[in-house]
Protein backbone atom coordinates (compact mmCIF):
# COMPACT_ATOMS: atom_id res chain seq x y z
CA UNK A 1 0.00 0.00 0.00
CA UNK A 2 1.57 3.38 -0.99
CA UNK A 3 2.51 5.14 2.17
CA UNK A 4 2.06 9.12 3.19
CA UNK A 5 5.97 9.46 2.29
CA UNK A 6 5.11 8.41 -1.50
CA UNK A 7 2.24 10.38 -1.61
CA UNK A 8 3.74 13.90 -0.18
CA UNK A 9 6.81 12.60 -2.25
CA UNK A 10 4.18 12.76 -5.89
CA UNK A 11 2.95 16.09 -4.57
CA UNK A 12 6.19 17.57 -3.61
CA UNK A 13 7.46 16.36 -7.60
CA UNK A 14 4.27 17.74 -9.04
CA UNK A 15 5.14 21.65 -7.61
CA UNK A 16 8.36 21.41 -8.80
CA UNK A 17 7.09 20.69 -12.16
CA UNK A 18 4.39 23.72 -12.08
CA UNK A 19 5.15 26.81 -13.01
CA UNK A 20 6.26 29.40 -10.24
CA UNK A 21 3.37 30.53 -8.38
CA UNK A 22 0.65 28.05 -9.36
CA UNK A 23 -1.88 26.47 -7.66
CA UNK A 24 -3.41 22.46 -8.53
CA UNK A 25 -7.01 21.83 -7.68
CA UNK A 26 -7.71 17.87 -7.87
CA UNK A 27 -10.98 17.01 -7.62
CA UNK A 28 -11.94 13.16 -5.77
CA UNK A 29 -14.44 10.93 -7.89
CA UNK A 30 -18.00 11.70 -6.99
CA UNK A 31 -21.29 8.87 -5.99
CA UNK A 32 -22.61 7.80 -9.11
CA UNK A 33 -26.61 6.94 -9.10
CA UNK A 34 -27.16 3.18 -10.04
CA UNK A 35 -30.98 3.66 -10.01
CA UNK A 36 -33.47 6.07 -8.13
CA UNK A 37 -31.84 5.66 -4.51
CA UNK A 38 -29.15 3.61 -5.12
CA UNK A 39 -25.49 4.09 -6.55
CA UNK A 40 -23.00 2.36 -8.62
CA UNK A 41 -19.76 0.74 -5.79
CA UNK A 42 -17.31 3.88 -5.49
CA UNK A 43 -14.14 3.70 -7.04
CA UNK A 44 -11.64 6.48 -6.15
CA UNK A 45 -10.82 8.96 -9.40
CA UNK A 46 -7.05 7.71 -10.03
CA UNK A 47 -5.25 11.01 -10.38
CA UNK A 48 -6.79 11.86 -6.97
CA UNK A 49 -5.61 8.68 -5.42
CA UNK A 50 -2.24 8.83 -6.86
CA UNK A 51 -1.45 11.82 -5.22
CA UNK A 52 -3.51 11.79 -1.97
CA UNK A 53 -4.60 8.37 -0.99
CA UNK A 54 -7.73 9.91 0.81
CA UNK A 55 -10.80 7.17 0.36
CA UNK A 56 -14.22 9.17 0.36
CA UNK A 57 -16.37 10.79 -2.78
CA UNK A 58 -16.39 14.35 -3.58
CA UNK A 59 -12.98 15.76 -1.50
CA UNK A 60 -10.65 18.00 -3.10
CA UNK A 61 -6.72 17.96 -2.83
CA UNK A 62 -5.57 21.70 -3.37
CA UNK A 63 -1.63 21.75 -4.12
CA UNK A 64 0.55 25.30 -3.83
CA UNK A 65 4.22 26.15 -4.87
CA UNK A 66 3.99 29.48 -3.87
CA UNK A 67 6.50 30.44 -1.33
CA UNK A 68 8.16 33.08 0.40
CA UNK A 69 11.52 32.57 -0.71
CA UNK A 70 11.51 31.90 -4.60
CA UNK A 71 14.29 29.79 -4.57
CA UNK A 72 12.84 26.86 -2.46
CA UNK A 73 9.50 25.15 -3.56
CA UNK A 74 7.40 23.32 -1.00
CA UNK A 75 4.29 21.11 -1.60
CA UNK A 76 1.45 23.41 0.14
CA UNK A 77 -1.43 20.55 0.76
CA UNK A 78 -5.06 21.69 1.47
CA UNK A 79 -7.78 18.79 1.89
CA UNK A 80 -11.63 19.38 1.88
CA UNK A 81 -13.81 16.77 3.02
CA UNK A 82 -16.84 16.14 4.37
CA UNK A 83 -17.23 16.60 8.20
CA UNK A 84 -18.26 13.98 10.71
CA UNK A 85 -21.83 13.60 10.90
CA UNK A 86 -22.93 10.77 13.01
CA UNK A 87 -26.34 10.84 11.40
CA UNK A 88 -25.02 10.46 7.82
CA UNK A 89 -22.05 7.69 9.20
CA UNK A 90 -25.33 5.84 10.68
CA UNK A 91 -26.88 5.24 7.22
CA UNK A 92 -23.89 5.50 4.86
CA UNK A 93 -20.73 4.74 6.80
CA UNK A 94 -18.04 6.12 8.56
CA UNK A 95 -16.38 9.30 7.68
CA UNK A 96 -12.67 10.92 8.17
CA UNK A 97 -13.74 14.21 8.68
CA UNK A 98 -11.56 16.78 8.66
CA UNK A 99 -9.13 16.55 11.93
CA UNK A 100 -8.69 13.16 11.33
CA UNK A 101 -7.91 13.65 7.63
CA UNK A 102 -5.15 16.05 8.31
CA UNK A 103 -3.64 13.66 11.08
CA UNK A 104 -4.15 10.71 8.25
CA UNK A 105 -2.77 11.87 5.03
CA UNK A 106 0.00 13.73 5.72
CA UNK A 107 -1.73 17.26 4.29
CA UNK A 108 -1.08 20.12 5.91
CA UNK A 109 -4.85 21.90 6.14
CA UNK A 110 -7.71 20.02 6.06
CA UNK A 111 -11.51 22.05 5.82
CA UNK A 112 -14.99 21.14 5.80
CA UNK A 113 -16.98 20.60 2.52
CA UNK A 114 -19.20 23.36 3.57
CA UNK A 115 -15.93 25.72 3.70
CA UNK A 116 -14.81 24.57 -0.27
CA UNK A 117 -16.21 27.61 -2.02
CA UNK A 118 -14.79 30.26 0.25
CA UNK A 119 -12.09 28.48 1.15
CA UNK A 120 -10.89 28.37 -2.80
CA UNK A 121 -11.36 31.83 -3.24
CA UNK A 122 -8.73 32.72 -0.97
CA UNK A 123 -6.21 29.71 -1.92
CA UNK A 124 -6.49 30.70 -5.31
CA UNK A 125 -5.89 34.77 -5.37
CA UNK A 126 -2.94 35.68 -5.89
CA UNK A 127 -1.56 32.62 -7.99
CA UNK A 128 -0.72 33.43 -11.44
CA UNK A 129 -1.40 29.65 -12.92
CA UNK A 130 -3.99 27.32 -12.43
CA UNK A 131 -3.19 23.48 -12.82
CA UNK A 132 -6.57 21.74 -12.95
CA UNK A 133 -8.26 18.37 -15.50
CA UNK A 134 -10.42 20.89 -17.65
CA UNK A 135 -13.00 18.35 -19.01
CA UNK A 136 -12.35 15.57 -16.57
CA UNK A 137 -15.27 16.20 -14.15
CA UNK A 138 -18.17 18.28 -15.30
CA UNK A 139 -19.29 19.44 -11.70
CA UNK A 140 -15.58 20.45 -10.62
CA UNK A 141 -15.40 22.46 -13.97
CA UNK A 142 -18.55 24.24 -13.08
CA UNK A 143 -17.45 25.42 -9.55
CA UNK A 144 -13.88 26.43 -10.64
CA UNK A 145 -15.08 28.32 -13.25
CA UNK A 146 -17.46 29.78 -10.67
CA UNK A 147 -14.99 30.65 -8.47
CA UNK A 148 -12.41 31.68 -11.08
CA UNK A 149 -15.25 34.39 -12.51
CA UNK A 150 -15.87 35.90 -9.03
CA UNK A 151 -12.03 36.28 -8.44
CA UNK A 152 -12.58 38.73 -11.44
CA UNK A 153 -15.34 40.67 -10.32
CA UNK A 154 -13.43 41.72 -7.31
CA UNK A 155 -10.70 43.39 -7.76
CA UNK A 156 -12.03 45.86 -5.39
CA UNK A 157 -11.42 43.47 -2.57
CA UNK A 158 -7.62 43.52 -4.34
CA UNK A 159 -8.41 40.08 -5.34
CA UNK A 160 -6.46 38.33 -8.16
CA UNK A 161 -7.68 35.45 -10.36
CA UNK A 162 -5.01 33.15 -11.89
CA UNK A 163 -4.33 34.45 -15.59
CA UNK A 164 -3.48 31.35 -16.68
CA UNK A 165 -4.97 27.74 -16.84
CA UNK A 166 -2.46 24.65 -18.10
CA UNK A 167 -3.86 20.76 -18.34
CA UNK A 168 -2.18 19.42 -14.96
CA UNK A 169 -3.01 16.12 -16.66
CA UNK A 170 0.03 15.52 -19.07
CA UNK A 171 2.36 15.82 -15.90
CA UNK A 172 0.57 13.29 -13.56
CA UNK A 173 0.34 11.30 -16.68
CA UNK A 174 4.03 11.07 -17.14
CA UNK A 175 4.37 10.44 -13.47
CA UNK A 176 1.93 8.05 -13.44
CA UNK A 177 3.88 6.06 -16.44
CA UNK A 178 6.69 5.26 -14.05
CA UNK A 179 6.06 2.79 -11.23
CA UNK A 180 7.65 2.95 -7.92
CA UNK A 181 9.08 0.20 -6.64
CA UNK A 182 6.00 0.10 -4.29
CA UNK A 183 3.48 0.04 -6.61
CA UNK A 184 5.45 -3.05 -8.80
CA UNK A 185 5.22 -4.45 -5.85
CA UNK A 186 0.76 -4.25 -5.45
CA UNK A 187 0.96 -5.13 -9.50
CA UNK A 188 2.94 -8.25 -8.89
CA UNK A 189 0.55 -9.05 -6.20
CA UNK A 190 -2.26 -8.82 -8.03
CA UNK A 191 -0.96 -10.54 -11.12
CA UNK A 192 -0.67 -13.06 -8.78
CA UNK A 193 -4.23 -13.18 -7.41
CA UNK A 194 -5.78 -12.96 -11.51
CA UNK A 195 -3.80 -15.74 -12.55
CA UNK A 196 -5.17 -17.91 -9.79
CA UNK A 197 -8.49 -16.66 -10.82
CA UNK A 198 -7.38 -17.63 -14.23
CA UNK A 199 -6.31 -21.42 -13.17
CA UNK A 200 -9.40 -21.84 -11.52
CA UNK A 201 -11.48 -21.14 -14.16
CA UNK A 202 -9.66 -23.91 -16.03
CA UNK A 203 -10.05 -26.19 -13.50
CA UNK A 204 -13.73 -25.77 -13.33
CA UNK A 205 -14.58 -25.14 -16.71
CA UNK A 206 -16.53 -28.15 -18.32
CA UNK A 207 -19.93 -28.37 -20.91
CA UNK A 208 -23.24 -26.99 -19.66
CA UNK A 209 -21.79 -24.78 -17.60
CA UNK A 210 -22.23 -21.38 -18.34
CA UNK A 211 -20.14 -18.33 -18.99
CA UNK A 212 -21.26 -16.49 -15.81
CA UNK A 213 -20.34 -19.59 -13.51
CA UNK A 214 -16.89 -19.22 -14.65
CA UNK A 215 -17.26 -15.44 -14.23
CA UNK A 216 -18.23 -16.27 -10.93
CA UNK A 217 -15.29 -18.51 -10.06
CA UNK A 218 -13.15 -15.39 -11.29
CA UNK A 219 -14.65 -12.67 -9.28
CA UNK A 220 -14.91 -15.23 -6.20
CA UNK A 221 -10.84 -15.78 -6.27
CA UNK A 222 -10.13 -12.36 -6.71
CA UNK A 223 -11.95 -11.15 -3.60
CA UNK A 224 -10.93 -14.46 -1.55
CA UNK A 225 -7.45 -13.21 -1.72
CA UNK A 226 -8.21 -9.26 -1.27
CA UNK A 227 -9.32 -8.20 -4.07
CA UNK A 228 -12.66 -7.41 -3.64
CA UNK A 229 -13.21 -5.83 -7.52
CA UNK A 230 -12.31 -6.40 -10.77
CA UNK A 231 -10.50 -3.95 -12.65
CA UNK A 232 -12.75 -3.98 -15.79
CA UNK A 233 -15.63 -5.72 -16.95
CA UNK A 234 -14.51 -9.48 -16.81
CA UNK A 235 -14.72 -10.96 -20.53
CA UNK A 236 -16.00 -14.65 -20.52
CA UNK A 237 -16.70 -15.50 -24.17
CA UNK A 238 -17.24 -19.20 -25.39
CA UNK A 239 -17.03 -20.36 -29.01
CA UNK A 240 -18.15 -17.07 -31.03
CA UNK A 241 -18.64 -15.09 -28.46
CA UNK A 242 -14.62 -15.07 -28.00
CA UNK A 243 -14.38 -12.84 -31.40
CA UNK A 244 -16.51 -10.07 -30.06
CA UNK A 245 -13.48 -8.02 -28.65
CA UNK A 246 -15.05 -6.52 -25.60
CA UNK A 247 -18.03 -9.08 -24.93
CA UNK A 248 -19.52 -8.87 -21.33
CA UNK A 249 -22.42 -10.64 -21.58
CA UNK A 250 -21.41 -14.00 -19.96
CA UNK A 251 -24.77 -15.42 -20.27
CA UNK A 252 -24.26 -18.68 -23.07
CA UNK A 253 -23.86 -21.96 -22.26
CA UNK A 254 -20.08 -23.48 -22.81
CA UNK A 255 -20.21 -26.25 -25.53
CA UNK A 256 -18.09 -29.10 -25.39
CA UNK A 257 -15.62 -28.75 -28.66
CA UNK A 258 -15.41 -24.92 -28.23
CA UNK A 259 -12.84 -22.79 -26.74
CA UNK A 260 -13.50 -20.07 -24.38
CA UNK A 261 -11.75 -16.43 -24.19
CA UNK A 262 -11.26 -15.05 -20.57
CA UNK A 263 -9.62 -11.16 -20.05
CA UNK A 264 -9.67 -10.82 -16.96
CA UNK A 265 -7.88 -9.04 -13.87
CA UNK A 266 -8.52 -7.82 -10.55
CA UNK A 267 -8.18 -4.52 -9.08
CA UNK A 268 -5.87 -4.53 -6.10
CA UNK A 269 -5.16 -0.82 -3.70
CA UNK A 270 -6.32 0.32 -7.33
CA UNK A 271 -3.86 -1.22 -9.38
CA UNK A 272 -4.98 -3.13 -12.45
CA UNK A 273 -3.71 -6.50 -13.64
CA UNK A 274 -5.16 -7.43 -16.82
CA UNK A 275 -4.68 -11.15 -18.19
CA UNK A 276 -6.10 -12.85 -21.29
CA UNK A 277 -5.87 -17.02 -21.31
CA UNK A 278 -7.93 -18.76 -23.92
CA UNK A 279 -8.70 -22.48 -23.89
CA UNK A 280 -10.42 -25.58 -24.49
CA UNK A 281 -13.75 -26.03 -22.68
CA UNK A 282 -12.94 -29.95 -23.03
CA UNK A 283 -10.08 -29.77 -21.80
CA UNK A 284 -8.11 -30.87 -25.11
CA UNK A 285 -7.65 -28.35 -28.41
CA UNK A 286 -8.67 -29.62 -31.91
CA UNK A 287 -6.36 -29.92 -34.55
CA UNK A 288 -7.52 -26.27 -36.16
CA UNK A 289 -7.83 -24.86 -32.24
CA UNK A 290 -4.13 -25.92 -31.73
CA UNK A 291 -2.57 -24.45 -34.63
CA UNK A 292 -4.21 -21.17 -34.30
CA UNK A 293 -3.60 -20.59 -30.69
CA UNK A 294 0.03 -21.85 -31.18
CA UNK A 295 -0.09 -19.19 -34.15
CA UNK A 296 -0.97 -16.72 -31.21
CA UNK A 297 1.28 -17.59 -28.81
CA UNK A 298 4.40 -17.92 -31.03
CA UNK A 299 3.55 -14.29 -31.97
CA UNK A 300 3.33 -13.13 -28.54
CA UNK A 301 6.57 -14.43 -28.30
CA UNK A 302 8.43 -12.41 -30.64
CA UNK A 303 7.04 -9.40 -29.67
CA UNK A 304 8.37 -10.63 -26.07
CA UNK A 305 11.61 -10.34 -27.47
CA UNK A 306 11.08 -6.59 -28.42
CA UNK A 307 10.42 -5.88 -25.11
CA UNK A 308 13.23 -3.87 -23.56
CA UNK A 309 14.70 0.32 -23.18
CA UNK A 310 14.96 1.77 -26.23
CA UNK A 311 12.39 -0.62 -28.09
CA UNK A 312 8.98 1.07 -28.87
CA UNK A 313 5.50 -0.42 -29.10
CA UNK A 314 6.26 -0.01 -32.83
CA UNK A 315 8.65 -2.57 -33.26
CA UNK A 316 6.66 -4.70 -30.71
CA UNK A 317 3.89 -5.16 -32.36
CA UNK A 318 5.68 -5.41 -35.50
CA UNK A 319 7.36 -8.42 -34.23
CA UNK A 320 4.04 -10.25 -33.25
CA UNK A 321 2.43 -9.15 -36.90
CA UNK A 322 4.73 -10.71 -38.64
CA UNK A 323 4.79 -14.43 -37.25
CA UNK A 324 0.79 -14.07 -37.44
CA UNK A 325 1.05 -13.18 -41.41
CA UNK A 326 3.41 -15.81 -41.69
CA UNK A 327 1.60 -18.33 -40.10
CA UNK A 328 -1.59 -17.49 -41.37
CA UNK A 329 -0.27 -17.46 -44.72
CA UNK A 330 0.89 -21.21 -44.06
CA UNK A 331 -2.71 -22.14 -43.02
CA UNK A 332 -4.22 -20.65 -46.11
CA UNK A 333 -6.26 -18.26 -44.17
CA UNK A 334 -4.31 -15.27 -46.47
CA UNK A 335 -2.98 -15.34 -49.79
CA UNK A 336 0.75 -13.74 -51.79
CA UNK A 337 3.56 -13.09 -50.42
CA UNK A 338 4.40 -11.43 -46.82
CA UNK A 339 5.21 -8.26 -48.14
CA UNK A 340 2.04 -7.87 -50.22
CA UNK A 341 -0.07 -8.90 -46.76
CA UNK A 342 1.84 -6.70 -44.21
CA UNK A 343 2.01 -3.89 -46.95
CA UNK A 344 -1.80 -4.20 -47.78
CA UNK A 345 -2.51 -5.10 -43.64
CA UNK A 346 -4.92 -7.77 -44.87
CA UNK A 347 -4.40 -9.47 -41.68
CA UNK A 348 -6.78 -6.94 -39.83
CA UNK A 349 -9.81 -8.85 -40.86
CA UNK A 350 -8.22 -11.36 -38.04
CA UNK A 351 -6.43 -9.04 -35.92
CA UNK A 352 -7.49 -6.10 -35.55
CA UNK A 353 -6.74 -4.36 -32.09
CA UNK A 354 -3.03 -3.14 -30.78
CA UNK A 355 -0.56 -5.28 -29.76
CA UNK A 356 -1.28 -3.55 -25.33
CA UNK A 357 -1.64 -0.58 -23.74
CA UNK A 358 -0.08 0.96 -20.42
CA UNK A 359 -1.23 -0.66 -17.41
CA UNK A 360 -1.20 1.26 -14.11
CA UNK A 361 -3.83 2.43 -11.83
CA UNK A 362 -6.28 2.34 -15.13
CA UNK A 363 -6.50 -1.18 -16.84
CA UNK A 364 -5.50 1.48 -19.70
CA UNK A 365 -3.66 3.32 -17.96
CA UNK A 366 -2.22 7.10 -18.59
CA UNK A 367 1.02 8.02 -20.73
CA UNK A 368 1.51 9.15 -24.33
CA UNK A 369 2.58 6.37 -26.95
CA UNK A 370 4.68 9.18 -28.84
CA UNK A 371 6.65 12.11 -28.04
CA UNK A 372 6.44 15.14 -30.81
CA UNK A 373 4.95 12.67 -33.35
CA UNK A 374 7.85 9.95 -32.69
CA UNK A 375 7.14 6.36 -31.20
CA UNK A 376 8.14 6.72 -27.83
CA UNK A 377 11.28 4.38 -26.68
CA UNK A 378 10.41 1.80 -23.81
CA UNK A 379 12.16 2.93 -20.69
CA UNK A 380 12.36 0.69 -16.78
CA UNK A 381 9.53 1.08 -15.43
CA UNK A 382 7.10 1.00 -17.75
CA UNK A 383 4.26 -1.51 -17.07
CA UNK A 384 2.88 -2.83 -20.45
CA UNK A 385 0.30 -5.62 -21.71
CA UNK A 386 1.30 -7.25 -24.71
CA UNK A 387 -1.83 -9.20 -26.55
CA UNK A 388 -1.88 -11.01 -29.95
CA UNK A 389 -5.05 -12.37 -30.77
CA UNK A 390 -6.70 -14.56 -33.46
CA UNK A 391 -10.53 -13.93 -34.32
CA UNK A 392 -12.17 -15.32 -37.12
CA UNK A 393 -15.33 -14.43 -37.98
CA UNK A 394 -18.29 -17.22 -38.23
CA UNK A 395 -19.02 -15.83 -42.07
CA UNK A 396 -15.33 -15.73 -42.84
CA UNK A 397 -14.41 -15.95 -46.28
CA UNK A 398 -12.13 -19.01 -45.11
CA UNK A 399 -12.22 -23.14 -44.71
CA UNK A 400 -14.96 -24.36 -42.28
CA UNK A 401 -12.46 -25.70 -39.78
CA UNK A 402 -11.55 -22.21 -38.87
CA UNK A 403 -15.07 -20.39 -38.53
CA UNK A 404 -15.68 -18.90 -35.06
CA UNK A 405 -12.78 -19.41 -33.24
CA UNK A 406 -11.12 -16.39 -31.47
CA UNK A 407 -7.93 -16.95 -29.48
CA UNK A 408 -5.94 -13.58 -27.38
CA UNK A 409 -3.01 -14.30 -24.82
CA UNK A 410 -2.33 -11.47 -22.53
CA UNK A 411 0.07 -11.12 -20.34
CA UNK A 412 1.59 -8.14 -18.23
CA UNK A 413 5.26 -6.86 -18.73
CA UNK A 414 7.35 -4.53 -16.27
CA UNK A 415 10.15 -3.26 -18.78
CA UNK A 416 13.33 -3.95 -16.82
CA UNK A 417 17.15 -2.10 -17.26
CA UNK A 418 17.85 -5.10 -19.93
CA UNK A 419 15.13 -6.01 -20.67
CA UNK A 420 11.45 -7.42 -18.87
CA UNK A 421 9.66 -9.58 -16.56
CA UNK A 422 6.87 -11.08 -16.90
CA UNK A 423 4.39 -10.02 -14.43
CA UNK A 424 1.98 -12.89 -15.07
CA UNK A 425 3.99 -15.88 -16.45
CA UNK A 426 2.38 -18.20 -13.15
CA UNK A 427 -0.50 -18.50 -15.39
CA UNK A 428 -0.52 -21.30 -17.68
CA UNK A 429 -0.50 -20.53 -21.56
CA UNK A 430 1.30 -23.23 -23.58
CA UNK A 431 -1.11 -25.84 -25.14
CA UNK A 432 0.67 -28.78 -23.12
CA UNK A 433 0.37 -26.74 -19.59
CA UNK A 434 -3.24 -26.35 -20.17
CA UNK A 435 -4.21 -29.72 -21.04
CA UNK A 436 -2.48 -31.10 -18.54
CA UNK A 437 -3.59 -28.71 -15.86
CA UNK A 438 -7.26 -29.43 -17.40
CA UNK A 439 -7.02 -33.24 -17.84
CA UNK A 440 -5.59 -33.67 -13.97
CA UNK A 441 -8.82 -31.76 -12.93
CA UNK A 442 -11.35 -34.13 -15.01
CA UNK A 443 -9.76 -36.74 -13.72
CA UNK A 444 -10.28 -35.65 -10.18
CA UNK A 445 -13.62 -34.64 -10.82
CA UNK A 446 -14.54 -38.19 -11.84
CA UNK A 447 -13.31 -40.31 -8.93
CA UNK A 448 -16.07 -41.64 -6.72
CA UNK A 449 -17.17 -39.71 -3.47
CA UNK A 450 -16.27 -43.45 -0.80
CA UNK A 451 -18.56 -44.22 1.42
CA UNK A 452 -18.40 -46.15 4.42
CA UNK A 453 -20.42 -49.49 4.40
CA UNK A 454 -23.40 -49.13 7.13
Amino acid sequence: MPTNTDFCRRRQHLAEQMLANSICLIPAAQMVTRSRDTEYAFRQDSYFQYVCGFPEAQAWLVISNQANNPKTVNAHSVLFCADKDEDAEIWHGRRFGPNEAKKHFAVDNAYSLDELDEQLLELLDGHDNLYFAQGHNADADELVFALLQALREAPKQSMQAPSNMVDVRPLLDEMRLFKSAGEIAIMRQAADISGKAHIRAMQSAKAGLNEYHLEAHIHHEFAMHGAKHPAYGTIVGGGENACILHYTDNNQALNDGDLVLIDAGCELQGYAADITRTFPVSGQFSPAQKQLYQLVLDAQLAAFEQVKPGSTFKQVGDAAIEVLCQGLIKLGLLAGSLKFNLDNKTYRQFFMHGIGHWLGLDVHDVGHYKIAGQDRPLQAGMVLTIEPGLYIAPDADVDEQWLGIGIRIEDNLLVTADGYENLTQQTPKTISAIEALMTQTSLSKNIPTQVKPS
